[in-house]
């Protein structure tokens, strides 16, 4: 596989729901190609980087590589449609994944304090009642689940509906649209619903949040964003409603798809599901590599604002560049036997998080309801087997697992 047939395979959903072919496209062009011109029929051309150096190069620089204008593979014929539903924006939401300083800094500024450790610390006990409530519920199926639709894809659901302060009879809805949203190409989460709709769906949703929190003001997150004001003015519906789809989408998907891939890679690898049962306090450790192994995020895009040389190729001001972070992960220069799947790793300097001013809001957060979920589960569950095949979400932006049946026994 190579130039075109690369190419193709870099903006094809199918990829990505296919783990071996998608080591084994990045594998060969972190060899042969590792900043690759990638000229798809119907998309726009962009560069794809794949080693991890460069990434981390290239999100260091974040004036000279800016998030505007472009984001996500999206075909030329998807774009047009964007345009055409957004009367004539280039995108559907525009969230501080989608800003560069200073109004970046500005927009971060509004729930920044929130997601730092302090804060997450003081829900770190309703986070664990959560946690716990959530392997409640999988040990009463019995011995037998869909681990990823039965208890993943809930859990980080219920967090983010915590900091949101959204009631618990919205949480199918919530659920429904985000599948949708972060479907892909794939035609089992979106049914029949794109993008477009279920962003929709999402903005929809939280007007009637905004609207409601506007009128009357609580300690949640949502009325922070409801209420915010930026140079002194509050900030407008389009980025209030992005803001919010932004949390509720990205702080969900991630986390229920690195939960059920990081369950799968212990499954697959006893003697580091050992280890975290010998010793329990490496679980932290473990979440690190659980995200590193995963990679939920499949990628971002970058745009020059000036000609730069990156490994003798020049990329010229204007061109895009897609940060392949799977890729990066599995790169055999900056992790020791990057293919294993190693609990107590260290260091692990991995991307999953991003890396830079735009590194994840979230990550604290996530770290912490991912360590304390993984601590109930394994406190409380033994015996793990796969109960059939799992199925990966066929998506090129952001997901993991879509099925993971399992079998386990209880063990209190």
């Amino acid at each position: 596989m190579q130039d075109a047939s690369w190419d193709y395979a870099i903006v094809d959903h199918k990829t990505y729901g296919d783990l071996d072919r998608q080591h084994d496209l990045f594998t060969a062009l972190r060899k042969e190609d590792p900043v690759h011109w990638t000229e798809p029929s119907g998309f726009r051309p962009f560069w794809t980087i794949s080693k991890h150096s460069d990434i981390i190069e290239i999100e260091r620089q974040n004036e000279r590589f800016i998030n505007a204008p472009r984001t996500k593979i999206l075909s030329i014929e998807f774009e047009n449609k964007v345009r055409e539903a957004m009367a004539g924006r280039p995108m559907l939401v525009r969230a501080i994944n989608h800003m560069d300083n200073p109004e970046h800094a500005k927009y971060k500024k509004i729930t920044h304090a929130w997601f730092q450790p302090r804060e997450v610390r003081r829900l770190e006990e309703r986070i664990g009642l959560l946690a716990r409530a959530s392997v409640d519920q999988m040990l009463e199926k019995g011995n037998a689940c869909d681990f990823y639709n039965d208890v993943a894809v809930w859990y980080p659901l219920k967090v983010i509906m915590l900091i949101l302060g959204i009631p618990d009879e919205h949480g199918q809805r919530l659920l429904d649209i985000t599948k949708a949203y972060f479907g892909g190409g794939d035609p089992e989460m979106q049914r029949g619903s794109d993008l477009i709709d279920a962003t929709f769906a999402y903005v929809e949703f939280f007007r009637e949040v905004a609207r409601e929190r506007r009128q009357n003001p609580t300690d949640d997150l949502a009325s922070i964003i409801a209420t915010a004001e930026v140079d002194g003015k509050p900030i407008g519906e389009f980025e209030t409603s992005s803001y919010y789809v932004a949390l509720a989408s990205a702080g969900h998907d991630t986390t229920s798809a690195t939960l059920s891939g990081g369950l799968l890679a212990l499954m697959q690898n006893p003697a580091e599901m050992r280890k975290l049962r010998d010793n329990p306090d490496l679980i932290p450790t473990a979440v690190e590599e659980i995200v590193r192994w995963v990679s939920p995020v499949k990628h971002f895009f970058r745009t020059a604002t000036e000609t730069y040389t990156l490994r003798g190729k020049t990329i010229k001001q204007g061109d895009n560049l897609l940060l392949a972070y799977p890729s990066a992960n599995r790169d055999e220069d900056a992790f020791e036997r990057p293919f294993a799947f190693v609990a107590d790793r260290t260091p692990n300097r991995h991307v999953g998080f991003g890396f830079g001013i735009h590194a994840c809001l979230g990550m604290y957060l996530a770290k912490v309801e991912m360590i304390a979920f993984m601590r109930e589960l394994l406190s409380r569950a033994d015996k793990f087997q796969l109960a059939g095949d799992p199925a990966w979400t066929e998506t090129s932006f952001v997901g993991g697992l879509k099925r993971l049946p399992i079998r386990f026994s209880r063990l209190h």
